[in-house]
């Protein structure tokens, strides 16, 4: 394996409470305000997840906007799903980052084509995340899935995802030791809303020896709350946080509530947890007030 050279993983070796955050590719080729955006959170967070085509809605490059990333001097997490590539594509790209410099890999499945904007296309799937998670470790050892070695190999970083909120957990449990077996050293959760059984859940899981970091999402406003509650299996906005929403009036004040709540779960994670990571969903701007409330 090459020496790696990943701020992330410095940082959660560290022992510090480490924040990272989510940064969305344009639909477009126009990177101004990607830019933007990594700019304003440069020095606020510890490094930038770039999404893959976020629920399937077709987005510039995950590589090339961690490239971008990298030219701004913000430490990228190249994201990489299961579903737009086959081995083949999948090893090629890894090569890639990882010779463009990209450090960081967090491996996970991808939302179904069906959710997205391109529904007609053909979903992938080569892989599951699992296997992912073991090709990422196969290329870190100098190796390729064929067993044949490379000469030079990756050195990442390798991060994958866990539900801790996810109904029945047993599946998820099981998945989530498989991907500490086939190699995966950090972990970026589902938004939590409910922190006593995340605690449970980071108690246990910190005795495999991986790095948790706690999934905040921002919640602009009651509508999206709601909508959450009844879209998106494994998420479950508790009655008072809905409540809490709705008092406030709709618009501005909702999203400041939305902020101050993320900003008080992430001071609950700073009493036990390795860090948090950070999901404002288009919203990157309010991660540096949510950062300084908390």
């Amino acid at each position: 394996m090459m020496e790696e050279a990943s701020g992330l993983k410095k940082a959660l070796d560290g022992g510090g409470f480490v924040i990272t955050a989510e940064i969305c590719p344009p639909r477009g080729s126009d990177t101004a305000g990607f830019l933007a955006k990594a700019r304003l959170l440069k020095d606020r967070i510890v490094a930038a997840n770039v999404t893959d085509n976020q629920r399937a809605v077709m987005r510039l490059s995950s590589l090339a906007c961690s490239v971008l990333l990298l030219r701004e001097g913000v430490e990228p997490v190249f994201q990489m799903t299961c579903r737009d590539r086959n081995r083949l594509a999948v090893q090629s790209d890894l090569l890639g980052a990882w010779v463009l410099g990209i450090r960081n890999i967090l491996a996970l499945t991808g939302d179904h084509v069906s959710f997205g904007d391109h529904r007609e296309a053909k979903a992938v799937y080569d892989l599951d995340s699992v296997q992912l998670v073991h090709t990422v470790d196969v290329l870190n050892h100098g190796k390729n899935l064929k067993d044949r070695a490379l000469g030079n190999g990756t050195g990442f970083f390798l991060g994958a995802v866990v539900a801790p909120g996810a109904e029945p957990f047993e599946p998820e449990w099981i998945k989530f030791r498989k991907k500490v077996e086939a190699g995966a050293r950090f972990f970026q959760t589902q938004a939590i809303f409910d922190m006593e059984r995340f605690k449970r859940f980071f108690d246990d899981a910190e005795t495999f020896g991986a790095k948790i970091l706690g999934g905040i999402l921002l919640l602009k406003s009651a509508k999206m709350a709601h909508y959450l509650n009844s879209n998106v299996p494994g998420v479950k906005v508790p009655r008072e946080l809905v409540e809490e929403l709705e008092k406030a009036p709709e618009g501005g004040a909702q999203l400041e509530k939305g902020i101050e709540i993320a900003a008080r779960q992430v001071k609950e994670l700073k009493g036990f947890c390795h860090g948090a990571h950070i999901m404002a969903i288009g919203q990157e701007e309010s991660v540096p007030k949510i950062i300084a409330m908390a």
